[in-house]
């Protein structure tokens, strides 16, 4: 008898970021991992045009997704941008909790600054970004993007130097994930200390029984 031929079927895959799911077409489970998705965030974002990337992971047989990158489309950014004003860009790496990120916030002033308001300005996010994303997890950091938090908390921080009409991160990528250390070690790490302690007890009553003898 000829053997049944495989069909593609639709898998629920969650975003947990969004607090949605959506639908791959696939073979099998095995097939949706390591899958790309792409989400359009304009409507979520009230026409701010973005575009969310996230991997697929089928651990523990739940096809979840993973945050990746979140870049706002090009012609947005063009669209911000007025005449009498300038525009600020940076990109650099950083380490983040969980992950090394590339970050490229985007600056608009309301006015023609010079090249040094423009410097300090740069400079500024840099050092803000860095301090404040340092203990956070990847997947907080998509959270604020998403929801305005990070953008609101620079803003507040470059007005110092000169007041801005648009802040945003222009990109946020995941370069490289941190690996976990297994939580082994630190048992294990324990179990030695406390053996070496139990030896040092035996000597110490070794010594002692020894000294009362020769009493």
């Amino acid at each position: 008898m000829a053997q049944a031929k495989k069909r593609k079927k639709f898998f629920d895959v969650e975003i947990p970021l969004l607090k949605k799911d959506t639908q791959l077409f696939a073979y099998s489970l095995e097939e949706l991992e390591g899958r790309i998705i792409k989400y359009d965030l304009t409507r979520l974002l009230r026409g701010k045009n973005a575009l969310l990337t996230l991997r697929v992971s089928t651990k523990d047989k739940t096809p979840t997704s993973i945050p990746k990158e979140i870049m706002l489309l090009p012609y947005f950014l063009a669209k911000m941008v007025r005449k009498g004003t300038n525009y600020v860009e940076d990109s650099f790496s950083l380490q983040c909790k969980d992950a090394q990120i590339r970050i490229k916030p985007f600056l608009i002033t309301r006015r023609k600054v010079s090249r040094a308001v423009r410097k300090a300005l740069r400079n500024k996010a840099k050092e803000e970004l860095i301090l404040y994303l340092k203990g956070k997890t990847t997947e907080a950091i998509f959270q604020e993007i998403i929801q305005n938090k990070l953008q609101k908390t620079l803003s507040l921080k470059l007005k110092k130097i000169y007041p801005l009409s648009l802040c945003e991160i222009r990109v946020l990528k995941v370069e490289k994930e941190l690996e976990k250390k297994p939580a082994k070690e630190k048992v294990s790490k324990v179990a030695e200390s406390k053996t070496e302690e139990e030896e040092e007890d035996v000597l110490e009553e070794s010594e002692e029984i020894d000294s009362s003898e020769g009493e």
